[in-house]
């Protein structure tokens, strides 16, 4: 089987040929990164589509997939409405992933195309875990549910990170996955389904991250509205684009600039670190609980996977989990690496990040179905 796998970013879009003839695991045939592209000119992808050679299908990945599209799903129009309606609910990313939707679909249209979501990993969160305590007018007129993010990701972490640590998943049935990137959430799996996770409603809640503020007390927005005479756009625009570790240390918010500002002394990157580190511990830790305990953390995506003193300073305080890296196997910057510390009661592995994989398994499992 030979699928396209179409991820489209904010302004990015990323591209990549998979293949498994044999039914062996997937290889990577071609890879093609677009760091700007509007969707509008087709000229830039139609060479890697003519570079692709034969195609089976098609694979998307969008971010929201709400309450009725909770699985792989081939592309229809009443599909693509259904993305197009949930665009309010991920304003920054669902627009842009039916810009892709689009335009491969006008390039391909004798392919089945198949959307799979960000979302549909956390679609099994028990109502408990889930549900807002709000009024029950609103909930009843709205889908005010926490749905969470980084579904791909974190399936990804969780069907792999066993295989890295080199046991049965039978045998670590709680898993911890943390995807750290500019975006950021950690995810609790019980025999390899989500039953908690840190993004809510708006991938906004949760961890401190690069430009987004993680959790903030509503009341404190409300505050703002009312009282700081600021309007509804400016404090979204803010949460979402100049608080985080970019607000925190005044530098672009990259994890990468805030370690190397706070190995100079910077007193401002050094606070922003300690603030992350304290989030990404707590939310782990409620993870943990959410599960009664852990048997394996993985850590994944752009910080997780390259920045050993991220894990190593989280780690520090959640030894009361059975949580300990080996400092040796930890100075690792590259995935698929098991770092526990020898002795310590739960696992602790570093999963390179290959949503492309997940997107491809869930094509070849829709269309196989």
């Amino acid at each position: 089987m030979r699928v396209l796998v179409v991820n489209t970013g904010s302004s990015s879009l990323k591209l990549s040929v998979l293949t498994d003839e044999a039914a062996a695991g997937w290889d990577v045939a071609t890879t093609a990164d677009l760091d700007r592209w509007d969707g509008d000119d087709l000229g830039p992808v139609e060479p890697v589509v003519a570079a692709a050679g034969r195609l089976d299908a098609v694979g998307h990945r969008i971010v929201h997939g709400g309450t009725a599209l909770t699985e792989a799903t081939v592309v229809s129009a009443d599909v693509e409405e259904q993305i197009v309606v949930l665009g309010s609910l991920a304003p920054l990313h669902q627009p842009r992933a039916l810009v892709g939707l689009r335009a491969f679909r006008t390039l391909l249209p004798d392919v089945p195309h198949v959307a799979c979501f960000d979302t549909a990993f956390h679609a099994t969160i028990p109502a408990a875990a889930a549900t807002y305590a709000l009024p029950a007018a609103w909930r009843e007129r709205w889908p005010l549910r926490r749905f969470g993010f980084h579904g791909l990701s974190h399936a990804w972490a969780v069907r792999r990170a066993p295989v890295i640590a080199g046991v049965e998943p039978s045998a670590v049935r709680r898993i911890v996955s943390c995807h750290l990137g500019a975006g950021a959430s950690v995810c609790a799996a019980l025999d390899g389904r989500s039953v908690d996770t840190s993004m809510g409603f708006t991938p906004l809640e949760g961890l401190v991250m690069a430009t987004r503020s993680g959790t903030v007390d509503p009341g404190l927005v409300l505050w703002l509205i009312e009282h700081g005479g600021l309007g509804a756009d400016e404090v979204s625009d803010g949460l979402e684009h100049h608080a985080g570790l970019a607000g925190l240390s005044g530098s672009s918010g990259d994890m990468r600039d805030v370690l190397a500002a706070r190995g100079r002394g910077d007193g401002l990157a050094a606070a922003a670190f300690d603030v992350y580190i304290h989030r990404l511990r707590r939310e782990i830790a409620a993870m943990a609980a959410a599960l009664g305990g852990a048997d394996l953390l993985a850590f994944t995506g752009g910080i997780g996977e390259h920045a050993p003193g991220v894990r190593a300073d989280a780690l520090a305080g959640l030894a009361f989990l059975g949580l300990a890296a080996d400092p040796e196997s930890n100075a690792a910057t590259e995935g698929d690496v098991d770092i526990t510390a020898p002795g310590a009661p739960a696992r602790t592995v570093v999963v390179t990040a290959r949503e492309d994989m997940e997107i491809a398994d869930q094509v070849r499992a829709r269309l196989d179905s």
